[in-house]
């Protein structure tokens, strides 16, 4: 995102970000201009009012319940310790479907209506970059916690998003390195066709060209197609020692079509939009062996456990701690600013998240704000410390392997990297 200095700078033109995301407004916008100029929050009632954007329904379905849990779970936390303002924080839940639907927008026209201060959402990348422009524009903060395509980085949001995932630059470099460690001279790309598939794959293909590997094939396929037969057989034809799978739920449709074309020899690569559970999906033994990476710190088990306290049901835990952490953040920011004003918010969570006294939960850090100390707060997912652009900078990436069963095995490797 296009961002000032500090205390508001001026804020740059990056024209050709403009002509590629097509989606940027009137640049001379400030944080505080864009939230005055017809906000939904803009004024602030005392009151502060997250709302989600979540997949309910669509292609990250799956991503749902661990991205709700995790924001219950702070609310929880939040209110049990005095709320914000002295006030409880309301919190209403959406759904942001896929780009197959207009749900998001939908959504996010509802939250506005209601006079939201903050929006937690979209999982997916497309669906926040349909968004973005009417929140940000109505003046609302909107933070992210699975938003990875490098598009964000350097979008004209008016100083107003933020995302407690990391842009794919690092996942790209883990997953890219991953493939070359593990012995592959060559690579095979299935990739979604949208920003994040193509920025995802762009960052790998980068690494891996950089460790001395090569990408021999790199299919961009389209995610409602009927059948992935052809996109499978060009793969095929190029005779990779290494496949990555770069989606969606249509993986689901793509990995029997790869099993068909005999290409279980080969080593499969999954990434975060796809590394789930395919117990039931797939027959026994599909994907043993293969592997993943997935954004994010390891869920240690009391913070599992609290989850499992909102949600006994829940299978996956991806990003539940970056939901977690950006509502804790939100709140956070809103107790720093003495203001649910959302420009204001927006100000406080870079100041939040780095440079004070270190502390890791709300209370203690509500604590400190109180008595006037400056604060860093370092979550779940990691010490987040959000840089200029919104981005966090640094975060953990996990490598996952699957098991005979189809489900990723618990010992997990993680890598730390700097943005």
């Amino acid at each position: 995102m296009i961002r000032p200095n500090l205390g508001w700078r001026s804020v740059a033109v990056l024209s050709t970000a403009c002509l590629v995301l097509g989606a940027c407004g009137d640049k001379s916008d400030s944080p505080s201009t864009a939230a005055t100029s017809g906000g939904a929050a803009a004024a602030g009632d005392g009151v502060l009012k997250i709302g989600t954007i979540l997949p309910q329904t669509g292609s990250l379905a799956f991503l749902g319940p661990p991205e709700f849990a995790g924001v219950d779970l702070a609310i929880k936390e939040i209110n049990d310790n005095g709320g914000v303002l002295g006030k409880p924080v309301t919190i209403q839940h959406m759904d942001s479907g896929d780009t197959s639907t207009d749900i998001a927008t939908q959504s996010v026209n509802k939250l506005l209506t209601d006079k939201t201060d903050v929006i937690i959402g979209a999982a997916s990348s497309s669906v926040s970059l349909s968004v973005i422009d009417k929140i940000t524009g109505a003046g609302v903060v909107q933070i992210s916690p699975a938003n990875t395509s490098t598009a964000f980085t350097t979008y004209n949001d008016h100083g107003l998003y933020f995302r407690t995932a990391p842009p794919d630059t690092l996942q790209g470099r883990v997953l890219g390195d991953l493939i070359v460690q593990d012995g592959n001279a060559t690579t095979g790309m299935l990739v979604l066709n949208d920003s994040y598939g193509v920025g995802l794959a762009q960052n790998a293909k980068a690494e891996i060209e950089s460790g001395g590997g090569k990408v021999v094939e790199s299919v961009t396929y389209d995610p409602k197609a009927a059948d992935f037969s052809a996109d499978v057989a060009k793969i095929k034809a190029a005779n990779p020692d290494a496949i990555a799978i770069i989606g969606f739920d249509e993986t689901k449709k793509i990995v029997p079509k790869l099993v068909e074309a005999g290409l279980k020899t080969k080593k499969w690569y999954f990434v975060d939009g796809n590394i789930a559970d395919y117990s039931k999906d797939f027959p026994a033994g599909t994907l043993n062996g293969y592997k993943g990476t997935q954004p994010g710190a390891e869920a240690k088990g009391d913070f599992k456990q609290k989850l499992l306290g909102i949600n006994k049901d829940l299978k996956d835990f991806n990003y539940a701690a970056e939901s977690y952490d950006a509502t804790i953040l939100a709140a956070l920011a809103a107790e720093e600013a003495k203001s649910d004003n959302p420009a204001e918010i927006a100000k406080h969570l870079i100041t939040v998240s780095k440079g004070g006294e270190k502390c890791t939960t709300f209370k203690a850090c509500v604590d400190l704000i109180k008595a006037g100390k400056d604060i860093d707060y370092d979550g779940v997912s990691g010490p987040i410390s959000f840089n200029d652009a919104g981005d966090p900078a640094e975060a953990t990436i996990g490598i996952y392997t699957y098991g005979p069963d189809n489900k990723l095995l618990p010992d997990v490797k993680y890598q730390t990297g700097k943005i």
